[in-house]
């Protein structure tokens, strides 16, 4: 904060949270946030979370207050310390409505992104979250597994996303965040919704699929074919194949995010599929699915030991299929780890 000039942090409900405190309480729409200065730091928080965040935050100042009563008067005697703050970085993912009361109450504070704070910490994992992050990488390869053993002429989508989750709980997942089961043509729709369409021979399947143990996200994505796969099929995946390999061969201290999406978007475009690589090339993981670093084009921010982002490119045919293939790497001193110990060959049924 001092680095960044910023002289309030304020954080609703969130990973953000979860993050500085250990605890975040339901999100919901009343409203509730950390004010955190130099010296002084209070948590406004609704009556019927503040029990329960008095037990898991035993040395914090609380501010409650009642729904008759509305957020108002709590707001304001929480905010008292921070008066004449001239700058307030806002958590990202903070409700409008928050944020509105928050801004009627610091009148004249300039209101700027907390990314600038609490993302560069989170973006450096510690020994500890990539321990976790490796844990909960173990759930989504059981995950994959049982999902790929599901993959049977005329399955559903749905059985196999249920097959997927219910592994997940058997491995000690927390949380099941998502488990897409794209089959045929559908596989050309990068965020498919698993539904009935019922697998068929001639099919290709791609499988993305996340959850969550000890409060980390895990993600994963892996292909499956239906009968012996077309030409023009293994030239795709073979191609997004090397698209990983030499994404993961860029993914290294001093390169930038910028560079790991030009290497392994330069396959697929010399490969004559550049069109229909669609998406960025990764994102952040940890405890939230989605987080920085993005691995984009115009991202020039410089890659560091204890990142931890998804190396995923795609290839999206419309009305034909997609093959997209995912590792979540950590970056080490001399490259980076793969989480995921399942190879990345086209499963055959």
């Amino acid at each position: 904060m001092n680095e960044t000039g910023v002289d309030v942090l304020a954080v609703a409900p969130s990973d953000d949270l979860l993050y500085l405190l250990g605890f975040s309480p339901t999100a919901d729409e009343r409203a509730c946030m950390l004010l955190l200065g130099a010296e002084d730091s209070v948590f406004v928080v609704p009556s019927l979370n503040a029990e329960q965040s008095r037990e898991a935050l035993p040395s914090l100042a609380f501010s409650t207050w009642q729904d008759a009563e509305g957020p108002e008067r709590a707001l304001r005697e929480a905010a008292a310390p921070f008066a004449g703050a001239r700058h307030v970085a806002v958590g990202a993912t903070m409700r409008a409505d928050f944020l509105l009361l928050l801004q009627a109450t610091l009148e004249g504070a300039e209101f700027v992104s907390a990314d600038g704070v609490v993302a560069e910490l989170r973006m450096r994992k510690e020994p500890a979250e990539l321990e976790a992050l490796q844990a909960s990488a173990q759930t989504a390869d059981a995950a994959m597994e049982a999902a790929l053993a599901a993959c049977t002429p005329g399955a559903s989508e749905l059985d196999i996303a249920d097959a997927a989750a219910a592994a997940f709980r058997q491995a000690g997942a927390d949380e099941v965040s998502f488990t897409s089961v794209a089959s045929g043509p559908n596989g050309a729709f990068p965020h498919h919704h698993s539904g009935p369409r019922r697998l068929q021979a001639g099919d290709a399947i791609t499988i993305d699929l996340g959850g969550r143990r000890g409060g980390y996200a895990s993600d994963l994505t892996r292909v499956a074919h239906i009968g012996p796969p077309t030409e023009r099929y293994t030239n795709v995946r073979e191609t997004v194949e090397r698209a990983v390999q030499v994404g993961l061969a860029a993914a290294r201290p001093g390169a930038t995010c910028a560079e790991v999406d030009r290497a392994a978007r330069g396959v697929i475009e010399a490969a004559g599929f550049g069109e229909y690589f669609i998406h960025r090339t990764g994102h952040g993981l940890g405890l939230t699915g989605h987080e920085p670093p993005s691995i984009m084009a115009g991202e020039e921010r410089e890659l560091v030991p204890g990142m931890v982002f998804s190396i995923e490119p795609g290839i999206y045919l419309a009305g034909e299929f997609g093959v997209r293939l995912e590792e979540i790497v950590t970056v080490t001193e001399g490259g980076c780890r793969v989480f995921s110990t399942l190879p990345r060959d086209v499963h055959l049924v």
